[in-house]
């Protein structure tokens, strides 16, 4: 093992490694925050963070929390949602266990109601001689868009300035999607840093459709890091037989597919070659606790002919082959989340041992986690 070897082997997370640094972009300078462990950190409020499936919300109140805000949401008249803090101001009980009235959420216990810029709007039995309390809930901007509910948790005044992540695969008739909720007790850069790690491929197995990656290129700036590597793949979308290969690996015949991983804080995207997007759409609840969706479209672009049937036709088949990954996508989550908790366990015995890393992509996540977590102090 010659010097830069050693060194690389000794290289611990949250430091960047200095062999092959020709792989990383210069790192642009920002204030990091305080040195705090990173498992502890917070999040940046000021970004559209995934609450829920468009599905989940229909007619009654939905209870969510984002990092530690319990958040109820409703529909109005129009179906559009809305979402105010769970806590009616009269007796501090959850307004998520009442009704839908109109455009307003009533609370279960005195009915009082609340329109949804969070103004108390009805007591039942007020008085002639009473106003109605001024007190008011904390309301949010939120909006429905591809397929989820989508809430800015921080300065509202920013919310206009911020896009969320698109997910234009999600109504485009050329892929076929698949869904998965992922509930993990840890702390959520445990999960962004699983998801950027392609060396883990080990705990999966015959379950991923790629295989032998190697970092290739990493760039990173304050706002995402993007790890390409060149990997190698067995499943062909336009060969049917290659479907046996999941559950024959005599049979798997690799071949060459790029495989890129991006942080676009504070989501999750990837691609191998042309015919897999996924992503994970974050919603962290708390230090220690963490909700996601994951999501996996397979693309139809190589059925040129499909492309030519009805628009009706092409919508029966998105339909009647969603979620057709879904079972291999509970088994992926199902093996993280058992190293993930585990991560965390160790995590709150040993606090402040940092293990050797050899994947510089992480490390570059980390560097991201810490410049938003200052920016969003």
């Amino acid at each position: 093992m010659d010097r830069s070897d050693r060194e690389a082997a000794t290289t611990t997370l949250e430091q960047p490694n200095a062999a092959d640094s020709s792989l990383v972009s210069p790192v642009i300078q920002s204030t990091p925050s305080p040195k705090q462990p990173l498992r502890r950190l917070g999040i940046n409020l000021n970004h559209w963070y995934v609450v829920a499936q468009g599905k989940e919300l229909g007619t009654k109140p939905l209870a969510v929390t984002l990092w530690h805000q319990p958040i109820v949401l409703y529909r109005d008249r129009t179906g559009s949602p809305v979402a105010v803090e769970d806590r009616c101001p009269h007796r501090q009980v959850k307004l998520s266990e009442g009704t839908v009235e109109g455009d307003n959420i009533a609370c279960a216990y005195h009915g009082w109601q609340f329109a949804p810029d969070g103004s108390c709007v009805h007591v039942p039995y007020l008085e002639p001689q009473q106003k109605l309390p001024t007190c008011a809930l904390r309301h949010y901007p939120v909006k429905e868009q591809d397929g989820f509910i989508w809430l800015f948790p921080g300065e509202a005044a920013q919310a206009d300035s911020v896009a969320p992540l698109g997910v234009p695969e999600w109504a485009h008739l050329n892929f076929i999607g698949s869904v998965t909720t992922i509930d993990v007790q840890s702390h959520y850069s445990f999960l962004i840093e699983n998801l950027m790690d392609m060396y883990h491929g080990h705990l999966h197995g015959g379950a991923q459709v790629w295989a032998n990656p190697v970092l290739a290129e990493l760039t990173a700036d304050d706002s995402h890091v993007h790890a390409h590597y060149d990997a190698q793949s067995y499943y062909r979308i336009d060969k049917i037989w290659s479907a046996s290969q999941l559950v024959i690996p005599a049979l798997r015949q690799l071949h060459p597919e790029p495989l890129d991983v991006y942080y676009y804080y504070p989501h999750w995207r990837s691609t191998l070659g042309e015919d897999f997007v996924i992503y994970c759409l974050f919603c962290p609840v708390s230090e220690t606790h963490t909700r996601a969706y994951l999501l996996h479209f397979t693309s139809l672009g190589r059925f040129p002919n499909l492309h030519k049937s009805p628009i009706a036709v092409r919508r029966f088949f998105k339909r009647a082959f969603n979620n057709s990954a879904s079972f291999v996508l509970r088994r992926l989550v199902r093996e993280d989340v058992l190293m993930l908790e585990q991560e965390q366990q160790a995590f709150e015995q040993h606090p402040t041992y940092r293990g050797p890393e050899l994947n510089r992509t992480l490390t570059a996540v980390q560097q991201l986690i810490r410049r938003q977590a200052g920016v969003g102090k």
